[in-house]
């Protein structure tokens, strides 16, 4: 790309990493390197070791191989039947009028746990100790008001990428990844002060539109990239479903003597009589499997529920777990809830796959929507 354009682009990109890269390393005599957020002290674990003791125990692969068949069950007995084709098309109806609230509810999940990181002295993960306040209170507040959306988001990932690279702890918040990315993929949306500003530099006769320098690139790059906001749902997906896979995998499977210590300090074992083992294993496989379901958009909107079911659940069965930690998991959880699996996504065939439903009166799904 020759134009102009082009060449401010390529060097705003380029201050803007060399500012991450000096920011970040101002941090890093401050950083205390944790590998989980409720325990502070494990006993040795080794993987092969627990994995061979718990794959021989009966009662770890029984109700493992059991709970995976009455999963597959149901799935395949809710595909063949489809009982519940009109709830889902209402469902799915009521969902769509809360499209235009998803860069709102985007920008809030990322932005409100990146001002509570600020100001309680850890960067963006709980587990990392480096104080960086003034970074991220001040990405979180233009989040929150929509101030120059895209450039921030991107300005964001670029920070979250130099800063994993730096401290791979930083992984333990995989899904800042595709909330980033999803968040400059869309913009601003409504409400935001990129839309109000835009909407006064749009109108003539105003003294703003005579002072905005970037209101007309602004609409040029937006016609650019018109259409690419319905890969939004794609971004989501595989961002909040990698950050499950890789959770499950690294924080339990890979790492018993950490899951195995969470389960010891919460008396898990009283809570539902399981073996500490069959916790680890079932817990860290539901999150694998959640997060390739997620991935490959298969059942997405039920997959995302289970999701939030799951974090609730963490949120009151760990007391001490930090909340802000997974306030991006609830939001990047509920844009799916409301736009479903987007582009690639086997919901898609699924779909195609259904029996016609008969249309209701009222609304293109097959809803009323009157009002009594």
């Amino acid at each position: 790309m020759n134009c102009p354009v082009g060449r401010l682009s390529r060097a705003a990109v380029g201050h803007a990493v060399l500012v991450v890269v000096t920011v970040l390393s101002v941090g890093v005599g401050t950083a205390t390197g944790h590998e989980e957020y409720v325990v502070d002290e494990t006993r040795d674990v080794e993987v092969g070791e627990f994995l061979a003791q718990a794959l021989s125990d009966p009662f770890v692969v029984g109700p493992l191989l059991g709970g995976g068949a009455l999963v597959i069950a149901a799935l395949g007995g809710y595909l063949a039947f489809r009982p519940l084709q009109h709830d889902l098309a209402a469902f799915q109806f009521a969902m769509t009028e809360y499209d235009e609230y998803v860069p709102w509810l985007l920008r809030i999940s990322l932005g409100i746990p990146l001002i509570g990181a600020g100001f309680s002295g850890y960067f963006v993960s709980p587990a990392l100790e480096v104080d960086l306040r003034l970074l991220q209170v001040t990405l979180g507040f233009l989040l929150l008001f929509g101030v120059a959306t895209r450039v921030v988001a991107m300005f964001g990932l670029a920070v979250y990428l130099v800063g994993a690279a730096i401290w791979p702890t930083l992984l333990l918040q995989l899904e800042f990844v595709g909330g980033f990315a999803a968040i400059a993929l869309i913009g601003g949306g409504r409400p935001s002060a990129d839309h109000v500003l835009g909407r006064i530099a749009g109108s003539r006769g105003t003294v703003y539109r005579r002072l905005d320098p970037i209101h007309d690139r602004a609409d040029a790059f937006g016609e650019h990239i018109a259409g690419v906001d319905r890969f939004l749902p794609t971004v989501v997906r595989l961002g909040l479903g990698a950050t499950f896979v890789y959770l499950g995998s690294t924080q339990k499977i890979l790492q018993p003597d950490l899951a195995l210590a969470v389960v010891d300090r919460y008396d898990l074992t009283a809570v539902v009589p399981a073996s500490p083992e069959l916790w680890v294993l079932g817990a860290g496989l539901a999150e694998i499997c959640l997060g390739l379901a997620l991935i490959a958009g298969f059942f997405t909107r039920a997959s995302a529920a289970t999701a939030i079911a799951m974090f609730t659940l963490t949120l009151f069965a760990l007391p001490d777990d930090p909340v802000l930690a997974h306030v991006a998991l609830f939001g990047m959880a509920s844009v799916l809830l409301i736009t479903g699996g987007g582009p690639y996504a086997i919901d898609g065939r699924l779909e195609r796959l259904a029996p016609d439903i008969d249309r209701l009166e009222g609304d293109p799904a097959g809803v009323d929507s009157s009002e009594d």
